[in-house]
């Protein structure tokens, strides 16, 4: 009898599962197929072309595939090499709450391109993948200026506090929050523009706005401080930054593919003004596929007359732990990493730590999600090119994420066992 077995069926998104075929016969031609579906009605798909062993079986922790989407040893490839049908679609969990991404996996017997309804598979298969465990909490926050959702796993606590930003399209991004929260984190995915009553349009940096956010989470009683977390990617990852540099309630902040200055929007706290670099936006690249391309949008921050613009990491209490994609078409991560670094050195500070990713491009998030090189974005009239390689940007979400939690939980202290 042939047998299509994944395990477990039912998982946290960011956790691998492991896909075993039995049954077959001795050499036997397959092709394996993830499918999925997501919230806006968009189809995903994913396969590979796998011999069977000796034993007929088709184990993906040692099987490599020989051809599809991808080849080689992924036991998650048919999760981490996903494509949409619409073209520079991005999959993006938005609902964490009340449903999971549910993926249907087929086996199909010999080469199938393309299979079709006509073919029926041998075997089928569903999984789910939540982004948020039974029993965490989530809480809208909306007090005092404060604007976005505090996820809170089950127990009395109290839970090391972080807070989670994403970028420069502003709103409420939940799906990062809510996998710290099913790690053991009280996590606040905040927002700081373009989302309920918050500015449109993110004009400054108004740092007491995140000293305000850090406040009200370390007030919560389920919420263990003295200290907490933040992290963040692109202009999220520039707020990190300044917070880590000015506020002393961060102790621990993880920087992903962002800058070390000022972009396009100047930051003031209290007394403190950091002026911007201008954006060059006659610098802009439109590629072959029509996508904008923003890597020299961004000037050169070595240039002596932008050094006013530069956030003064140094000042940095806390630990810093930098995470680059050296394939970034957004802006040159790399650069802007080691001219933090570098900068933090030449104060004799040592509280850092890089990684450093070949081939992965701007968008590096949990292992659930695959590799998005190309997508629309708010505020932008043509989609966005993030750069990166489908092979090593999979493998830089699956490193860069063990190791964020494992940064966090050192610096904030242990959580709970989940």
């Amino acid at each position: 009898m042939i047998q299509l077995q994944v395990t477990p069926e039912i998982s946290l998104a960011d956790r691998p599962v492991k896909i075993h075929v039995s049954g077959l016969a001795p050499a036997q031609l397959v092709t394996l197929q993830s499918s999925l579906t997501d919230e806006q009605g968009v189809h995903f798909e994913a396969r590979a072309f796998y011999r069977s062993d000796e034993a007929g079986e088709v184990d993906l922790e040692q099987a490599a595939a020989t051809g599809g989407d991808y080849v080689g040893v992924w036991p998650m490839g048919l999760f981490w090499f996903l494509k949409p049908e619409k073209l520079f679609h991005r999959l993006m969990k938005r609902d964490v709450m009340s449903c999971p991404f549910r993926f249907q996996l087929d086996l199909f017997d010999s080469f199938q391109l393309q299979p079709s309804d006509k073919i029926a598979p041998l075997a089928t298969c569903i999984v789910e993948r939540w982004y948020v465990r039974p029993e965490v909490e989530r809480i809208p926050i909306k007090e005092g200026r404060v604007r976005g959702a505090l996820f809170l796993p089950p127990g009395p606590g109290p839970f090391p506090g972080v807070i989670d930003m994403f970028g420069g399209a502003g709103g409420l991004i939940e799906f990062r929050a809510s996998l710290l929260a099913s790690r053991g984190f009280a996590a606040l995915a905040l927002a700081y523009f373009a989302y309920d009553d918050l500015p449109q349009v993110l004009v400054e940096v108004d740092l007491e706005y995140f000293e305000e956010a850090a406040n009200l989470l370390l007030k919560h009683p389920k919420v263990r401080g003295p200290g907490l977390g933040v992290i963040g990617v692109s202009k999220g990852a520039e707020v990190t930054l300044a917070m880590a540099s000015f506020l002393e309630q961060v102790v621990a902040a993880v920087w992903i593919n962002g800058t070390g200055f000022m972009n396009g929007t100047p930051l003031r706290y209290k007394g403190v003004h950091i002026p911007y670099i201008p954006y060059c936006p006659e610098c802009l690249l439109i590629t072959e596929m029509g996508a904008l391309d923003n890597y020299h949008v961004f000037q050169d921050p070595r240039n002596p007359v932008h050094a006013a613009a530069a956030i003064p990491v140094e000042k940095a209490r806390g630990e810093v732990l930098f995470v680059v994609g050296e394939a970034d078409r957004n802006f040159n991560t790399k650069l802007f990493a080691e001219m933090a670094i570098e900068r933090m050195k030449s104060h004799g500070k040592k509280n850092y730590t890089l990684l450093s990713y070949p081939g992965a491009g701007h968008l590096i998030e949990p292992p659930g999600s695959p590799l998005c090189s190309i997508s629309p974005t708010r505020g932008s009239p043509k989609p966005v090119h993030w750069g990166g390689n489908p092979e090593p940007h999979a493998r830089a979400q699956e490193h860069s994420w063990q190791e964020i939690l494992k940064f966090l939980e050192c610096h904030l202290g242990p959580t709970s066992s989940l």
